[in-house]
Order: structure tokens, then sequence, then C-alpha cells
């Protein structure tokens, strides 16, 4: 018997995009134009401009309509704000897909403050208007297992690699995260993002891989919100294929194709520019989940969301 992954399967082609990125409404350096000019010309096929959503700068939800094209899209969306962590510190929520007149919290700048909206109620509002909600950089922001497993039954996905906080302070990382979750059974996808915002190198080294119809922001964010993506600093995931006893993986020339599950759970196959591999599950056997990263020689990985088997 076969099954195909979900991001795989049906109609529509990938699209390349970024879903974390601030611009001069925020704490970024280039106006809201030029951080889109600059995408679009890099070859990204959409960008969701996300600026911080909180008091000192306005509340800007940045319109960014005028800067589509008939081969470039934008998301609508921001970087909410709410309530403590456990560390003390403000929550750090991207949401993709936010209707224009989304409604503030009380988040006057970045700490907490009495009467604050919590983060499970501004994720799951964020949620229910429609948008795609993903908790931000779980290692940057000092995520505690606790933090992460009440917010996630209100989000849609991890932040699994940010570029930015990569480059800035080497804490880019949110697989732990999202691992310790989905073997408590949350059924989250993982998203690689630049959080850009042009003060340092911390912009064209993360993004998805969306499947979609069309290159629309509907078409997109109904994808999104289905896990039908994949994420990527470089390397292509042409398909993920499981079967009876092993999962088999066509992409991009690679170093080394790895599948991981619950707890110890991984098996990886390394070579020399690697198009496909077939790797044995009998490791898997315990875990109702897997995932699958490709490496290239240089080190940049492309990641699959999570399987449920």
């Amino acid at each position: 018997m076969q099954r195909w992954e979900r991001t795989w399967h049906g109609s529509g082609r990938f699209w390349r995009g970024n879903l974390h990125t601030h611009s001069t409404l925020s704490d970024g350096v280039l106006p809201p134009e030029e951080v889109c000019r600059r995408y679009r010309d890099e070859g990204y096929d959409f960008l969701a401009l996300t600026d911080h959503f909180v008091g000192v700068f306005g509340y800007p939800l940045a319109d960014t309509v005028p800067f589509r094209t008939e081969t470039f899209t934008t998301l609508l969306g921001a970087e909410l704000h709410a309530g403590a962590m456990a560390n003390g510190e403000l929550w750090h929520i991207l949401a993709v897909g936010l209707p224009p007149d989304f409604a503030p919290s009380h988040s006057p700048a970045f700490h907490p403050v009495e009467g604050q909206e919590t983060a499970t109620d501004l994720a799951a509002r964020a949620a229910a208007a429609g948008a795609f909600v993903a908790i931000a950089h779980p290692q940057w922001s000092g995520l505690t297992e606790a933090d992460c497993r009440a917010l996630a039954p209100h989000v849609h996905a991890v932040e699994v690699y940010n570029h930015g906080c990569a480059a800035g302070c080497d804490r880019g990382d949110g697989f732990h995260a999202l691992d310790l979750l989905l073997t408590e059974g949350f059924r989250l996808d993982a998203v690689a993002t630049d959080d850009a915002h042009f003060s340092e190198p911390d912009h064209f080294g993360g993004w998805v891989m969306v499947r979609a119809d069309e290159n629309e922001p509907d078409a997109l964010l109904a994808s999104l919100r289905d896990g039908r993506f994949y994420s990527t600093q470089g390397p292509l995931i042409h398909s993920v294929e499981l079967r009876e006893n092993s999962a088999h993986v066509r992409c991009s020339p690679a170093a080394a194709v790895i599948v991981q599950g619950r707890g110890t759970a991984a098996q990886a196959l390394h070579g020399h520019s690697m198009t496909r591999a077939d790797i044995p599950l009998g490791r898997f056997e315990a875990s109702p989940w897997l995932r699958v990263t490709v490496m290239d020689r240089a080190g940049r990985r492309a990641w699959s969301n999570p399987i449920w088997r």
C-alpha cells in the first residue's frame, strides 16, 4: 500500500513565499514598497509583510495590495503581541491572512501590561478571522514546554527556522518545540521564515513552498491552513511517498536525506548528489508521526511537514 503526503497530492504547483517580514511601519529599515520590490525581484512569488502589531507603532497592518503584480502577490498579516511568557516577556505570534480591520490587542509596547488580552485568546481570535497562525521563533523567545503547550491548540504551525534569529543571535531553531508538541499529539506544521528587518543579513534565507492552483491570496492561505507546503533554505523536495516499509523521497541533489520521528527515532541516508532515497521505517513502528529533512552538500536544508501515519 502506498500513500502520498498531502503536500504533493492533487492539483496545483509550488509557489515560493516568505511569511515573516518587517518594514519601517515597525522596526524594519526599508519602506513597505521597497521590501516588496526586493522579494519580487529575488524571485519570490508572494510575501507577507508582518510588522509588529503594537501601539507604539500605531498597530500597523500593512496595506500591500498596491504592490501586487501579475506575477507577485501579497498576504496581509502582522506579528501579534500579548500576555507574558514564562520568562515574563511578551508573546510573539505570527498571523498571516488577517482582515484589514483586525482589532488590536491592548499591547502598547514590547512589555506585558495589566488587563492585556491573553496570548491564547489573541491567537484564537486571529485563527477565527481566517489567518494562518504560528508560534514565532521559540528558541529566540525562550519558550518553555508549558508555553508551547498552552498556545498549541490555537495555532497551525511552529516557526522551525527563523533566518533573522539565526543570523543575529544563533537562536533560529524551533524543531525541539515542534517535536515535543507532535509527540503530545498536537497536529502542527513547520514553517521557515526570514523575519527580515534588512538591518543585518536576515533576508532570503528561509521560505515556504506552497502548493496551490493559483498565486492568489485565498488559494495560498487555504493551502497554508491545510498544510500543503514545505519549508526550505534552498533544496527542493519533489515528493515524499510512504510505502509499506519505507519512505521514498525525490528531491534536488542531496548529500543526506533524514527521517525523524518520536523520541530517538531517526534514520539517515548519506551520499553524493542523491535525487532519490528510500529510507527504511523499521525504527518508526512506535512513532505516530514522521518528518523528512533533505540536506545539500553546502549544509542547506529543506523540511517536510509532519506526516501522521
